[in-house]
């Protein structure tokens, strides 16, 4: 899904590089908006009207989670094109504490301090997002200020260019470019990790291309986003990756699939152990954790049902 994502807008990324190259010193980042962005005093309007709407139910805030729970945006994307204000407020009403962004998508037209304003208005935290694997090579530094701005931690690629899905040269190219922006994410204060897609798993010339980005990769600076249902849709066992990495996974993917690994589903309607990894993951203290299910038909259903299940398993 995500290589798809960002072939089709490369050139957005391309463009975010050149618009943060242009700002002045005092300017805030700014992510391109489509033709439809939204004007400042329109956006302040509906942001007033979505922090109204954004009270977390009586019960839920009466019985706090013992870790932050968060949702990976992706998964209300439809409704987050049509309404980002809105859609957080309800997003957290659900129940949740965290969301994870998405810089490919820009924002959905908005800059970073419409972001960050959002935020502060729901009560919600962005400790990560995903991004292009492009921006590691364009204006990374600028990458890390709009973190800061944000106040993120996590700079996240979901997936890398086409050139690995056949070659493993490639991917120990992409490790070494990760290895260096990793080192520069630190020094910044913040950290870059992969996330990993289904074809991750799948063997090139007999090799898993995701043990090679494991071992080329320095975990000092390097960290991994653990998708529980990419990994069994692509082949992997994520109990056994937790076992043998468990140092090196600072977040996590909380996906479902169904028996026959081909698709995603509501969590606790498919074969994975959520109690189970609950238990082995055990403290999640700083390990931002986010619900995500690409393919329901009722997407914001599917969150608050997700939100609501995760309770049942000591989540």
């Amino acid at each position: 899904m995500w290589s798809g994502v960002f072939a089709k807008n490369l050139p957005a990324v391309c463009q975010l590089a050149s618009c943060w190259s242009a700002r002045d010193a005092t300017a805030n980042p700014v992510i391109p908006p489509p033709a439809h962005a939204m004007l400042r005093r329109d956006f302040l309007h509906t942001l007033a009207a979505a922090a109204a709407t954004a009270s977390v139910p009586t019960a839920l805030a009466a019985t706090p989670r013992a870790f932050p729970l968060g949702l990976e945006l992706y998964s209300v994307r439809t409704a987050m094109r049509a309404d980002p204000e809105g859609t957080l407020a309800q997003v957290r009403a659900m129940g949740y504490d965290e969301v994870e962004l998405l810089w490919s998508f820009g924002n959905f037209g908005r800059t970073a301090a419409q972001v960050r304003a959002a935020l502060d208005a729901t009560g919600l935290k962005a400790p990560a997002c995903h991004l292009a694997p492009e921006a590691l090579l364009t204006e990374w530094p600028r990458s890390l200020a709009m973190a800061h701005e944000i106040g993120q931690q996590y700079l996240i690629v979901p997936s890398l260019p086409a050139e690995t899905n056949t070659s493993i040269d490639a991917w120990k190219r992409w490790a070494d470019h990760f290895n260096r922006a990793g080192a520069e994410a630190r020094a910044a204060g913040l950290w870059l990790a992969l996330h990993n897609e289904p074809n991750h798993h799948k063997a090139i010339d007999g090799v898993i291309p995701y043990d090679v980005f494991l071992e080329r990769t320095d975990p000092s600076v390097v960290r991994l986003q653990l998708d529980t249902g990419n990994m069994l849709m692509g082949g992997g066992d994520p109990f056994a990756y937790l076992a043998r990495h468990k140092a090196r996974y600072w977040s996590f993917h909380l996906k479902d699939v169904i028996a026959d690994r081909t698709r995603d589903c509501d969590l606790g309607q498919g074969i994975f152990d959520f109690a189970r990894f609950v238990r082995e993951v055990g403290d999640f203290t700083g390990k931002p954790a986010f619900v995500e299910q690409e393919g329901s038909p009722d997407p914001l259903a599917s969150a608050r049902a997700n939100a609501r299940y995760l309770r049942t398993v000591g989540y």
